[in-house]
Order: structure tokens, then sequence, then C-alpha cells
């Protein structure tokens, strides 16, 4: 049997496996973390070359609800966070500094992974990938502006180029082999891609879950409060999505939009945060991974439906 194939087809259950070997083994994060760039850039590599290249453009009419979508995500929703902190008092909680910092977070790189894995076509997850990447500069700048205590926003601003050039390079020369070796690939070939690309996502947590296991171990209470509360804003998020957007979109653009609106790329902020905000929010970003990888599992019965 073809381990790729086999991954292929089971893809919520590698994810769950790399989930689980990430909270039991956390001696292997540190050896793992110098890969975590390149793990990124193989798992959009392997993603875009399964990818009809003409299917990924699109029309104008997609990127309209492409950037409406950004907008929406990274731009008003992290202000209405910011609005209620403001109204409250409650912007140097952890809590509400956890959801900002999701809310104003771009897709993560594995979003058109998680699309295949539900049956869906990935090119408008990485439309949405792609725009994100591209805006987060101009969206993230009034969070700053109004919050410059959470961090440097020129720190921000070289991490966010630093990925959209990564990003960009990565699919261009995905979609030139596409075109040139490619242009053709046989069904065997297409789920030996999305199966490396699924063993790439389920390595990849196993150097981000250390927090996770060492507070679950000193701090059970602790943990499971952030597990529960990255749980409930992560699904949260795609199940209010779908549910918009029921009757407006197709299947796969709205399956696209709610797994995004729930996973975001909130490792991106933590090279600009000063230690003293970081510090609270470190187990968050472990615990987001939870829910993050067992969305093929837990939504995928919502997203199924149609």
């Amino acid at each position: 049997m073809n381990p790729l194939h086999w991954a292929a087809r089971n893809g919520p259950l590698v994810l769950v496996a790399g989930l689980v070997g990430g909270l039991l083994l956390p001696g292997l994060a540190e050896p793992m973390r110098p890969m975590l760039p390149p793990l990124v850039v193989l798992l959009l590599f392997v993603t875009v070359l399964r990818m009809e290249p003409s299917s990924i453009l699109g029309s104008m009419g997609d990127w309209r609800l492409v950037f409406g979508t950004v907008l929406g995500f990274q731009f008003a929703i992290p202000l209405a966070v910011l609005a209620v902190g403001f109204l409250f008092g409650w912007n140097a909680e952890p809590v509400l500094l956890a959801l900002l910092i999701m809310t104003a977070a771009p897709s993560i790189a594995g979003s058109p992974n998680l699309c295949l894995m539900m049956g869906y076509p990935a090119e408008h997850a990485m439309r949405l990938l792609v725009a994100g990447t591209a805006v987060l500069p101009l969206t993230v700048f009034p969070i700053f502006w109004l919050m410059p205590e959470i961090g440097d926003f020129h720190t921000v601003l070289q991490a966010v180029l630093k990925l959209f050039v990564t990003i960009f390079a990565t699919t261009f020369a995905a979609i030139a082999l596409r075109r040139t070796v490619l242009k053709s690939p046989s069904q065997g070939i297409l789920m030996n891609l999305e199966g490396l690309g699924t063993i790439t996502l389920a390595v990849f947590v196993v150097g981000l879950m250390p927090s996770v296991s060492s507070t679950m171990l000193d701090q059970p209470g602790t943990a499971l409060f952030w597990i529960a509360f990255a749980c409930c804003a992560n699904f949260g998020a795609q199940a209010v999505t779908y549910v918009l957007t029921r009757n407006r979109l197709s299947p796969a653009k709205r399956t696209a939009m709610a797994l995004i609106a729930g996973n975001r790329n909130i490792a991106i902020f933590f090279v600009a945060l000063p230690p003293e905000v970081t510090a609270p929010l470190m187990v968050f970003i472990g615990a987001y991974q939870i829910p993050m990888y067992l969305t093929p599992t837990v939504m995928r019965r919502l997203y199924r439906a149609g």
C-alpha cells in the first residue's frame, strides 16, 4: 500500500496522530523548530502543484468576494473586538488579546489542504490565503496604532513581507512546474501530492505543542481553559460563518471561507509582541493548534452536508 495514498484517504486521522505526537513527545519540538519554515514552503508547494493553474486565478467576481472577505475577517472583526475591549475596559485581558490576535491574522498556510480533506477544491482558499497575507500590513496598521502596547508594527511588517514573498515565490514555482513538467498528472500523482501535504501538516504541529504539554503538567486548569477557549473561538467562527453563507455561496466557497474564519496564522504576530504580552499567550498559540488539527474530524459532517 502506498503510504502517501493512505495519508490522502485518511487525512483527518493523520492530523490527529500528529497532534497526539506533539502532545506526548514535547522533546521533539526543539530539533523540529528549524524545520518549520521549510515545512511551510513544502506544504504550499505540493498544495499548489495539485491545483489546475488556470483555476487558481478565477474571475474578477471571485476576487471581489475574496477581498471583501479578507477585509471583513482581518479589519472589521478585529476593530469590533477592540471596541468591545475599550467599552468594558478589557484591553489588558489575555483572553481579549488572544481573540484580537486571532481575528487580525490571515489564513493559515494549510487552509487549501484542509479544503481538499473536506472534498472541495482548494482554489478559493488559496486566493484568500494570498490576498489576506498581501493586505495584512494595511489591515493590521489600525490595530497597532490603537494599541501600540501590544508590539512593534515595523517588526510585524517585516514578518508579513517575508511571508508574502515566500507564498508568492512558492506559488509561482509550483505553477511553473505544473505548466511544464506536470501538465496532465495522473490521479495517482495527485493523491501522492495530497498525501505528502497531509503528512507535512501532521509533522509541522509537533514543533508547536510543547507549551501546552508543559502547562498541562504544571497548571492543568490553565491549560484546559486555553484549550476550551481556543476550541470555542475556532469552531465557533467556522460554524457562524458557514451558517451565514449557507444560501449565498457555493459549498466550495463557503467551506473555504468558514475554514479560514476559524483557522488563522496567529504565530506571525509573536515575532513582534513584547515578552510581557506573549508570556500569558504562549499556551494559547499551542492550544490553538488543537481545534485547527481537529477541524477535519469535528467539522467534517457540517461541511460535507453541503
